[in-house]
């Protein structure tokens, strides 16, 4: 390259010279942004992993330990990247389910759509914390009007938030009551879908399921794909929702000096962004915590690249 360059008359070389300036000078921005707040943070999280460091002293090398500490002694990483995993594969594959079906249903109404539109998205605009708050109270097994109705009925009542075995069941409802972003992403797909394919296909004698099979999937799978990956990276960063309802059923919701135990009950709720917390800033373990930061991003990136492979996510590769 650099003896063609050399061969080039020196007009043009200027001319590429300007060029690639004027290139350089449009992605700046973007280049500032991505070293500074991605590449720069990502880096000293590496760095750090193998170091002992508590925030306040010179950080010292530690090799390995960092590593083998939360792999082999931390009590709580396998249970916390068990839970992280389940949410990932349950909760982003029900709400991506449940978004693309309300969003079909919406789509058919005749009339009142503005209406079911505004109701079901009004719930993903609730705070994260007052939105947990309000389902820990409606699942409360003693209080709650949910397991009075289900009593009424005849029918079990779990125990919700304070039973290890339904606990990231709550969190995955909290999660499809919140469901109006993915609501409002597939309806957009789904009207975007050409009429006449679906006339063509019914003049063909295919049936609903097969019209969704053979006309709507293929049109919205990039949609689909877009919502299982972000909502991928949202199950690897989910702490809020978790720690608000451990603390609000274990009764622990405020106050300084009040023991609340992580992942309550039972470290059914405990993810790995909590550890980072737990780690990083109530034990002053950066090392750790670092360790488990780059975990989660090795995990993300891996989720991330088979979907995008695949191409369509869940669905038959096209």
């Amino acid at each position: 390259m650099a003896l063609v360059n050399s061969a080039l008359p020196p007009a043009l070389r200027r001319k590429r010279r300007r060029e690639r300036a004027r290139t350089l000078a449009f992605l700046s921005p973007w280049l500032v942004g991505f070293g500074v707040f991605f590449l720069y943070p990502l880096v000293s999280t590496v760095y750090f992993s193998f170091m002992h460091y508590d925030g306040f002293a010179a950080p010292t090398f530690a090799g390995l330990q960092n590593w083998d500490y939360v792999f082999t002694k931390y009590p709580f990483f396998w249970q916390g990247l068990g839970n992280t995993l389940w949410l990932v594969v349950v909760m982003v594959s029900l709400r991506v389910l449940f978004g693309l079906g309300i969003g079909m249903l919406v789509t058919k109404v005749k009339s009142g759509s503005g209406f079911f539109r505004t109701a079901f998205y009004l719930p993903y605009l609730a705070p994260p914390v007052a939105a947990t708050m309000a389902f820990a109270f409606l699942l409360n097994p003693g209080t709650g009007p949910v397991n009075h109705l289900l009593g009424e009925l005849g029918l079990p009542q779990p125990g919700w938030f304070t039973d290890p075995s339904w606990s990231k069941p709550a969190l995955t409802l909290l999660a499809m009551w919140g469901i109006g972003d993915l609501m409002v992403i597939f309806m957009a797909a789904l009207l975007d879908v050409p009429a006449e394919q679906y006339e063509a296909a019914e003049l063909d004698g295919a049936g609903s399921f097969q019209r969704f099979r053979y006309v709507t999937l293929p049109n919205i799978s990039p949609i689909v794909v877009f919502a299982v990956v972000t909502g991928v990276i949202q199950a690897m960063q989910y702490y809020t929702q978790a720690i608000v309802a451990g603390k609000v059923a274990s009764g622990v919701i405020g106050g300084s000096g009040q023991q609340f135990e992580p992942g309550y009950p039972h470290g059914s709720t405990w993810t790995l962004p909590q550890m980072v917390y737990s780690l990083g800033f109530q034990r002053f373990d950066t090392g750790s915590a670092c360790v488990v930061a780059v975990i989660l991003f090795a995990l993300s990136m891996a989720f991330t690249g088979v979907l995008l492979r695949r191409k369509s996510g869940f669905l038959a590769e096209d």
